[in-house]
């Protein structure tokens, strides 16, 4: 799934509502659903997602970002006729104990810590509206887009919205997205370790997608 945080943004900067603790993504199925007009599926090569915090480490002058990123990530998403997500046919999963940095050890406090992957191995985003691009899909070019979608972080549920622009070229949907939360929405505490001096509120999410229509 694929992230810039800073300490000036919003605190609840694209996600509004209550989260939800202990919810249960809903199921999607691998084949196409009746009814689905389009159906896209994450290429295994070219798709990638990251999470930024904006940090200040001990013995550096200037803060900067943490950026974490996987490239283990799958999932589709489903369209019929009217324009409209398939709900049941659509969803994106990351495993959560397979993000990288350029340091091990947060690396590991990440995973451990923070999202807790022995315990919650997924994060799971379950789309349930796009807006901005509409059917017929075009065939070229590039649009932006917004879509709604309930994520699950560490067993914790919120509607988050992503922003993002989606390239259109030889029935393949390429682009990025990006959404940002802060720590106390999901439920989790911001970091406090020794060498860190100050962590923002701000988790930045991003997606990078390679979509492939299924036929």
């Amino acid at each position: 799934m694929a992230a810039a945080c800073s300490s000036g943004e919003p605190k609840t900067a694209y996600a509004d509502s209550a989260p939800q603790k202990n919810a249960i993504p809903g199921s999607v199925s691998a084949t196409p659903q009746p009814g689905a007009a389009l159906r896209f599926v994450l290429s295994p090569d070219g798709s990638a997602a990251r999470y930024r915090v904006r940090e200040r480490l001990v013995g550096k002058d200037l803060p900067n970002d943490a950026v974490g990123e996987t490239k283990a990530l799958t999932g589709a998403i489903s369209i019929d006729s009217s324009g409209k997500v398939i709900r049941q046919a659509s969803k994106f999963v990351v495993n959560a104990g397979t993000f990288v940095s350029d340091q091990r050890r947060r690396d590991g406090y990440v995973r451990g810590r923070l999202l807790e992957s022995d315990s919650y191995p997924e994060v799971v985003l379950l789309p349930t509206a796009v807006s901005g691009i509409s059917l017929p899909l075009p065939t070229s070019g590039s649009r932006p887009f917004e879509m709604t979608g309930d994520l699950t972080v560490r067993g914790v549920t919120r509607p988050t919205l992503w922003k993002g622009t989606a390239q259109f070229q030889d029935g393949r949907v390429t682009g990025s997205a990006a959404t940002a939360f802060t720590f106390d929405d999901i439920q989790m505490e911001q970091p406090s370790v020794p060498v860190l001096l100050s962590v923002a509120d701000t988790i930045r999410l991003e997606i990078d997608f390679d979509l492939v229509r299924q036929r």
